[in-house]
């Protein structure tokens, strides 16, 4: 197993809105993250740990303005969250512990009916084409093959 984990090094390397995302438990504005019209195979990894999060053949178009997906391809944990005066199940990753988005019950009735909504800010999306020399090559069956 690889060593997940949140260095210095992966945390000085952030954007301000990827910081402000990930170790602030913030939000970026909905629309605006690179990844959300992202059609590519592949998988969506934690900015700041590098631990696999979401696979491509799982994600969908939701329409609320951030990437979503069905469900994670990794263990992620799930905390409950009573900021902004609702009450919501906030994601976060195992082993960075980055804020990654939420999880509504929302979601493709025939999928699980679950909608990870994640930020762009904190995932680094990993083509198909490269999972395997970056050391994700146990996560290929979960991806779609590129046609």
């Amino acid at each position: 197993m690889t060593d997940y984990r949140k260095t210095d090094e992966a945390i000085a390397a952030l954007t301000p809105e990827q910081f402000r995302v990930t170790q602030q438990n913030g939000t970026e504005r909905p629309g605006t993250g690179p990844l959300l019209n992202n059609k590519e195979p592949g998988i969506y990894v934690d900015i700041v740990s590098g631990e696999p999060l979401f696979a491509s053949s799982d994600k969908y178009e939701s329409g609320c303005g951030w990437p979503s997906f069905t469900k994670p391809i990794a263990n992620v944990t799930e905390l409950r969250d009573t900021s902004h005066g609702m009450i919501r199940t906030e994601v976060r990753s195992a082993y960075g512990d980055s804020h990654l988005g939420h999880v509504f019950e929302d979601g493709p009735l025939d999928r699980g009916g679950l909608r990870y909504c994640i930020n762009s800010a904190s995932l680094r999306f990993v083509p198909r084409a490269e999972m395997e020399s970056l050391g994700y090559g146990a996560y290929l069956d979960q991806v779609e093959d590129v046609a």
